[in-house]
């Protein structure tokens, strides 16, 4: 028997001038042309920080049929709205190239604010990243479940790394993305609350000393929805095709189901020691799928993808019982034996330079058959 948890993923896309392959601030413009595409809905296609990046956001879905349909009509249609402004839809976790100075801001109070205090950081967000939203029966529920998928996020990081470029330059990282997100001041690993008292408590006291003004600015890897009865899983860097979107999103919605069903069965939460989880993210943000991870259960060094075959075991009775486990398993054996994104993105590189990274991250839309 199939068990229902419902899901809907976001998606932020950067927008590349069609010629230098430079970021361009044309958000508005996009948002415009994409009125005109007859598959996207007024409402379908937003505005993010700066204004060199756009977001969309599937309604929520049952499964993982109904996520690809959305995220494939959402590309597909964007790319043609880029097309028509002259630039390019791009799904990479990190703009590559230099960045022109001083990046508008989207015309939103909350984003001035932002831009107000926090200066360079704001400036430095052009970077884009996949969100999944799982639902969750309660927020007695939610907390419960964020603490016991905590130790496995380190990996999901690895898993969907697309972002090495940085500044027209290889950072060394596979997630750059990681670790500019890293800089806020509520960032990183979500930390450990027993249940939901415990967590609106941490909430609080973070929201008392003044140095972020809402929840919104909680930028952990997974948080509970203050809109949504949701667990939001936002580790992950947005994925270079829709097939590692999916695979993503499906592993997502696994860890959470699988959290559900430990809480209600009174399985204890792994509780690493402090600092643990920071440095097993730092990490896979460093490589990626090339060397180690942090086993998630020890604590201890593994090959990756050890780690990954952990993973995929330890979400496998959610998978079976959501009908995803062929769909998922064969995703991640799929990146495995094609690398990341980031692995991707330097073996453009390496054949064909910045032409042949471009062509990878912002393909040109497919032309429709005369």
């Amino acid at each position: 028997m199939r068990t229902s948890v419902t899901l809907g993923v976001e998606e932020e896309y950067v927008l590349l001038d069609a010629d230098t392959g430079l970021a361009v601030p044309r958000a508005a413009e996009v948002r415009a042309a994409a009125r005109y595409e007859p598959v996207l809905r007024r409402d379908e296609v937003d505005n993010e920080l700066l204004q060199a990046l756009v977001e969309v956001a599937t309604p929520v879905c049952t499964g993982l049929d109904e996520v690809t349909a959305h995220l494939a009509r959402f590309r597909q249609a964007l790319a043609a709205a880029t097309h028509e402004t002259g630039c390019r839809l791009a799904a990479t976790g990190a703009a590559p190239l230099p960045a022109p100075a001083d990046m508008p801001v989207t015309r939103n109070r909350r984003y001035q604010e932002m831009r107000a205090d926090a200066g360079q950081l704001v400036d430095e967000q052009l970077i884009a990243g996949m969100h999944v939203h799982v639902g969750v029966p309660d927020r007695a529920a939610g907390a419960a479940a964020l603490a016991r998928v905590r130790p496995w996020l380190p990996v999901l990081i690895a898993l969907a790394a697309n972002s090495p470029y940085w500044q027209g330059g290889d950072t060394g990282y596979a997630s750059w993305r990681t670790v500019v997100f890293g800089r806020w001041p509520v960032s990183g690993p979500p930390p450990f609350t027993a249940d939901a008292a415990g967590y609106d408590d941490r909430v609080r006291a973070l929201l008392a000393t003044g140095v972020i003004p809402d929840r919104h600015q909680l930028y952990w890897h997974a948080r509970l929805s203050e809109d949504y009865p949701t667990l939001e899983v936002r580790a992950a860097d947005v994925q270079l095709d829709l097939d590692a979107a999916v695979t993503l999103a499906g592993l997502a919605r696994a860890l959470v189901a699988t959290a559900l069903r430990q809480a209600r069965r009174g399985v204890r939460p792994a509780t690493p020691p402090p600092g643990v989880l920071d440095a097993a993210s730092w990490h896979a943000a460093r490589h990626g799928l090339t060397g180690t991870l942090v086993d998630p259960r020890e604590g201890t060094p593994v090959p990756a993808a050890d780690a990954v075959s952990a993973l995929l075991q330890h979400l496998t009775p959610a998978l079976t019982d959501l009908g995803d486990a062929d769909r998922v398993t064969g995703g991640v054996h799929r990146i495995l034996d094609l690398g990341t994104g980031a692995a991707r993105q330097r073996a453009a590189f390496a054949s064909s330079g910045t032409e042949g990274l471009l062509d990878l991250i912002a393909p040109a839309p497919e032309t429709p058959e005369g």
